[in-house]
């Protein structure tokens, strides 16, 4: 991965990408866009729906936004376009304040977004703590999946509870009025994606079951909700561009939903363009990400938009389908546009339980659930950020979750921090100990590189280990990681060695740690940390690590003597 330069620090990539841009690449971009654009239709009409607008909002946003994200955009192969993150948000503002609201809403965050890119601050989100970002993305699951039961099983509901609780309560009530045809479509839909994301993963399950859920409700005439029923269908055309009713009575009380966001949509763009970047091996620029979230999210609601952020599994589809530069995020904006013009009159058809099966899927593969046991064997400290945030995600709201979860990590840093100052009287016994630790006593031998981490390894510091990963190709087979002065160490550090310690096997590397102190190795412990590089690769001085590293250089030469030979 390269750094780029203070040239090409401002610039997007696709502009970046332009250097040796070829047929061959286009080909490939062309296939990505139109599979991922097709991906995006469904997904993009259901987010609209579950935000409480009509169809239309979401496609128009996948276009707009999709386009200028891509080609504005600090990252090679990102996708964006409405997500389920903004799908609590979006319906919560539409109901206190109706469509107006959350254009203005919109607006302001892109302004938001747009400042935090300029001026430098993208890489802002780094402190905000693993079990916050966990806990909310937990809770949003949770949310997202509740307000699909109405349409899942055809119950018949005039008005859904904005309120978790209230909305479990309507939907026991009315549980009498449940339609089997729904309940087996939305049914037939899951095990199709279900199938298909285990067996045919190159064909994304969610188009399949979206034409052949459709096929069979309108051939046979099933007793179905449809798009037409309830929203007249879709208009076909281009978007219009209308400026948003400017109403100054709402910019007070739309401060805070504006921030969430605006949060929102930075940490969503900025973890996909890292998980992009996991698939690629770029580097993408975080602040000219957010500038090109920003400039989406200001001209979407022009066109009628929903909010729009990196969309990562639309992200990942775009990666597996071939996307070599950000052309592919363009076109498929341009597929999406296609389909708008010349498909339009056929998408009534869709059935609504064939929507919210397909988001379904999507709230129970965006909720991180396996991050949950990870966080459980955790400090109690970060198991309580996390309970806090996810439980007032579900039963509070996103806005005062965040809130609430960032607080109490930083009463927990400032906590974890004060803890690690200690007195202790200098001895004989102490200073002998010293040279087993010692970086001037201990010859760090060829083929074996040494890093140190001095200070607490906690939220907001992480990134700085990124040194390791960005010299990743050119390391040694061996890389030791010095822990003597690291005086603490919370979740979300913990999770950024073990993703380094991830890549760094997937390279055939090693990773031996030493000299870990007692909060940090308590922690290492509960999270069983040794199954990502094994029990001997943790040692408790410089001195055996170093040890242990030549262990695995000498194991390392016996088999290519052993392969050379044969």
């Amino acid at each position: 991965m390269n750094t780029p330069s203070i040239s090409e620090s401002f610039l997007p990539k696709s502009v970046l990408c332009l250097k040796g841009y070829n047929a061959g690449k286009f080909t490939s971009d062309l296939v990505a866009g139109v599979t991922v654009g097709l991906v995006a239709l469904p997904l993009a009409m259901a987010f609209a729906i579950s935000s409480g607008v009509s169809p239309q909002a979401g496609i128009y946003c996948a276009v707009v936004a999709g386009f200028l994200i891509s080609a504005l955009g600090g990252s090679r192969t990102q996708i964006g376009g409405p997500t389920g993150a903004f799908v609590v948000v979006v319906a919560g503002i539409v109901a206190e304040h109706g469509l107006d609201g959350l254009f203005m809403c919109t607006l302001m965050a892109g302004v938001v977004l747009v400042v935090l890119g300029a001026t430098g601050l993208g890489t802002a989100v780094n402190y905000i703590p693993r079990p916050v970002v966990i806990g909310f993305t937990n809770g949003i699951a949770v949310l997202i999946a509740s307000t699909q039961i109405k349409d899942f099983f055809g119950l018949q509901i005039e008005q859904v509870p904005g309120e978790f609780l209230g909305r479990l309560e309507a939907i026991a009530e009315r549980w009498d009025t449940l339609s089997w045809p729904a309940t087996a479509m939305s049914c037939g839909t899951l095990v199709v994606i279900i199938l298909m994301m285990r067996w045919i993963k190159r064909i994304p399950g969610s188009i399949v079951a979206l034409f052949a859920g459709t096929a069979l409700a309108w051939g046979f005439r099933l007793p179905l909700e449809t798009i037409e029923t309830r929203f007249g269908g879709i208009p076909s055309g281009l978007p219009h561009i209308v400026l948003p009713a400017f109403r100054p009575d709402l910019i007070l009380p739309l401060l805070s939903p504006t921030l969430t966001v605006a949060m929102l949509g930075a940490i969503e763009s900025l973890l996909s363009a890292v998980v992009a970047d996991r698939m690629t091996g770029d580097k993408h620029n975080p602040n000219v990400e957010l500038a090109a979230q920003g400039v989406a999210n200001i001209m979407s609601p022009l066109v009628g938009g929903l909010p729009a952020t990196g969309a990562i599994a639309r992200t990942a589809t775009n990666i597996r389908s071939g996307a070599q530069t950000p052309v592919a995020g363009m076109l498929h904006a341009v597929t999406l546009l296609i389909v708008l013009l010349v498909a339009a009159p056929l998408a009534k058809h869709v059935p609504l339980c064939v929507l919210s099966a397909i988001l379904m899927v999507v709230a129970y593969n965006m909720g991180e659930w396996g991050e949950i046991p990870e966080i459980l064997r955790l400090a109690k400290a970060d198991v309580s950020v996390w309970g806090i945030t996810f439980a007032l995600t579900v039963f509070a709201d996103l806005t005062v979750a965040v809130e609430a979860g960032m607080i109490f990590a930083v009463l927990m840093y400032i906590r974890k921090v004060t803890a690690t100052t200690t007195v202790s009287r200098v001895t004989p016994e102490y200073i002998r100990a010293g040279f087993a630790h010692s970086l001037q006593t201990n010859e760090i031998p060829e083929g074996v590189a040494l890093y140190r981490i001095h200070g607490p390894f906690l939220f907001g510091s992480t990134e700085k280990l990124s040194i390791v990963e960005e010299e990743i190709d050119r390391l040694p087979m061996v890389v030791v990681l010095r822990l003597r002065n690291m005086t603490a160490i919370d979740a979300t550090g913990l999770h950024a060695i073990e993703k380094l310690a991830d890549k760094l096997h997937e390279t055939g590397r090693h990773l031996v740690l030493c000299g870990v102190r007692d909060q940090p190795a308590k922690l290492f412990e509960r999270a069983e940390f040794h199954r990502h590089i094994g029990d001997a690769n943790i040692q408790p001085t410089l001195e055996a690590g170093i040890r242990r590293a030549k262990e695995i250089l000498s194991s390392l030469k016996k088999k290519n003597d052993v392969l050379v030979g044969a």
